[in-house]
């Protein structure tokens, strides 16, 4: 019986308005990363399109059955046998001027296996200037998705969702060993919280933690922070980008999650919640 373990990679991008320049990208990286021994790769939130907000409504397709962007994605999957989470997957709805933030689970076959919707929408005036409203285009999710992978079993999320621990015990509840936090944090918010809040996840969730980044200028002002990261379920940071384009990547031990959730059972010891 093989005692390898599995690879996954965060994948680090800086996604602009291109669409098609910003999938080649992509299919560089999950290329490059597979190539690194990866069975997993996650790309960031937003990987498919970054620019001004009247134009994202024209590239989102509906789920499952997707459009160019999904079926080019699929494809890659197939090509590389590797599978893939898209985050920030723009989503049609039924309303002409809402989509949804969706995550999805692409199998090695090329087959979409889950489809999360962000659940927590990022409404925000930050002290740089920085004044997002999620909420202005995008109808929020509610179903918590966890789905299996060759790597474990996944918890699904999506970037702003990483403040709200109560999502990550919902996960781990229904089994999560893995967490995804597909991001595009921006600079202000990333600096002080990005590490903070992904190891404090790891730590509380005793899981893995694979985050995904966009880094750097997309358009005009607009800046992410980057640092796309794994932690392991103790916190520590196995892996992490620098600046610019690339993916950080890690091997997964299932056994050291059962050995922190064995030796340090805070999961079971939970009163509240």
């Amino acid at each position: 019986m093989s005692t390898r373990k599995p690879k996954v990679a965060a994948i680090q991008m800086t996604s602009g308005p291109d669409v098609d320049k910003n999938l080649k990208r992509a299919e560089e990286l999950v290329r490059e990363a597979t190539a690194d021994g990866a069975l997993l790769c996650v790309l960031p939130e937003c990987f498919a399109y970054l620019g001004p907000e009247e134009d994202k409504f024209k590239i989102a397709e509906p789920l499952p059955a997707g459009g160019p962007i999904l079926s080019r994605m699929c494809e890659l999957a197939r090509q590389t046998q590797c599978e893939l989470v898209l985050g920030g997957f723009h989503e049609q709805t039924r309303e002409p001027r809402k989509l949804r933030n969706a995550c999805l689970h692409v199998s090695e076959q090329g087959k979409v296996r889950a489809v999360y919707r962000k659940i927590h929408l990022f409404d925000v005036d930050l002290p740089d200037g920085t004044k997002l409203e999620e909420s202005a285009t995008v109808e929020p999710g509610s179903e918590v998705v966890v789905t299996d992978t060759r790597a474990g079993r996944l918890g699904l999320s999506v970037c702003y969702d990483l403040r709200f621990p109560e999502l990550y015990r919902r996960l781990v509840d229904q089994g999560a060993t893995l967490l995804t936090v597909p991001s595009a944090f921006t600079l202000t918010t990333g600096k002080d919280h990005w590490h903070v809040l992904l190891r404090a996840r790891a730590i509380e969730a005793q899981s893995y933690v694979i985050a995904a980044a966009q880094s750097g200028l997309h358009f005009g002002t607009r800046r992410s922070y980057g640092h796309a990261l794994i932690a392991d379920p103790w916190g520590t940071v196995l892996s992490e980008c620098g600046e610019g384009e690339g993916y950080a990547l890690a091997p997964i031990d299932l056994g050291f999650v059962e050995s922190v959730r064995r030796t340090l059972p805070s999961l079971k010891h939970r009163r509240v919640g």
